[in-house]
């Protein structure tokens, strides 16, 4: 079969991407894949360099001012009529949008040629671009329970986020490849790839508190904010890395996590079972990360704090609270695990199937 599958803007959408082409590849050794992205997004480097065949789009994002509404319908309809002539040409059996601006003139064009549509939400209220389009889609696949009133009348399938099949099968890998103790415990501290640094700052002032736990503590800084806390002098159970490449690797031995609540972590922490802390981006549209971690709260599975009300002295407690109460780290623990979706992939693909069928 051939498969033109198109995400963009950011990880959590080209990373469930990502997954699901991996899916195809292992079920159907004959695939042939393109991937339509943008040509000024993470995706333009990401994709090529995994070896799959790239088709860079000139797309911006929908926003009130006039400037960027009328760049946004002259970049979808030369979008459109460029994804139009590269479908004549590819001819794909099947188009799937994972989210961000670009999906639009992508599953514009296949609506055109009458190509079956798959769409993916990985969040709890859908972006703009699966609302746009999920009246053209043929089947649309769901992360979370909570995203289906979205999408009424329409054919939709919870499959849960396709990363959570992913990190079950990341290696396992020796905790000292971070400098870290088999002994200890480990609270890793994440707030996506570019961090955020008012986190991070209030994070640092905890330096002192944590040097008398017997915890050890991984902090992402992000890429942006590395530089600014790297001269900082870090107790012996404090470590810090701007980025973790594979972050399934490091989940494996993660006993409590400290993040936002972006749809691909929260997929990748319920598969596994790992109890949280989330703080989520107040910097999102729709607030929709305050939606994604109720799910979780609503489980037990996590102790949400907002941004606002962020204090040092209250993390601590509750991070102490969660690693030395084994009742209520169990209890979390089966929380987080009855939300994961553990074949998310595989249910992608077997929907794949259905609609060539």
């Amino acid at each position: 079969m051939k498969y033109i599958v198109s995400a963009g803007g950011t990880g959590g959408h080209i990373f469930p991407a990502i997954s699901i082409i991996n899916k195809i590849k292992e079920k159907d050794k004959n695939a042939k894949i393109l991937y339509i992205g943008t040509t000024d997004r993470m995706e333009k480097d990401i994709i090529p360099n995994m070896n799959i065949d790239y088709v860079g789009i000139k797309m911006n994002g929908l926003s009130k001012n006039i400037k960027k509404i009328v760049s946004f319908v002259i970049n979808v309809t030369k979008g459109t009529s460029k994804c139009t002539k590269i479908m004549k040409k590819f001819r794909p059996d099947i188009v799937i949008g994972v989210g961000g601006y670009i999906t639009v003139p992508v599953v514009l064009a296949a609506h055109k040629l009458k190509i079956k549509i798959m769409l993916h939400e990985q969040n709890s209220i859908p972006g703009k671009s699966n609302k746009i389009l999920s009246k053209y889609a043929d089947v649309i696949c769901i992360s979370m329970e909570k995203s289906r009133q979205y999408f009424k009348d329409k054919n939709v399938v919870l499959t849960g986020n396709p990363r959570s099949e992913d990190v079950l099968k990341a290696k396992k890998i020796d905790k000292k490849e971070y400098s870290l103790k088999v002994t200890k415990k480990l609270v890793l501290i994440t707030m996506g790839s570019l961090g955020a640094s008012t986190i991070n700052k209030k994070i640092i002032g905890l330096l002192d508190e944590f040097k008398t736990k017997n915890y050890e503590v991984l902090l992402v800084t992000g890429k942006n904010n590395y530089d600014d806390i790297s001269e900082v002098e870090l107790p012996k159970n404090v470590k810090i890395v701007p980025y973790i490449e594979n972050m399934g690797e490091v989940l494996k031995f993660t006993d409590l996590i400290i993040t936002r609540a972006g749809a691909t972590i929260l997929a990748e922490i319920t598969a596994l079972g790992i109890p949280s802390i989330i703080i989520p981006s107040p910097y999102v549209a729709n607030n929709h990360q305050e939606i994604n971690a109720k799910a979780l709260e609503e489980e037990n599975a996590t102790f949400v704090i907002k941004e606002k009300d962020f204090d040092e002295q209250l993390l601590i407690t509750k991070i102490d609270e969660i690693l030395n109460n084994q009742k209520l780290y169990k209890k979390m623990s089966e929380g987080a695990k009855k939300l994961g979706i553990t074949d998310s992939a595989t249910r992608i693909y077997n929907e794949i199937t259905k609609l060539y069928k």
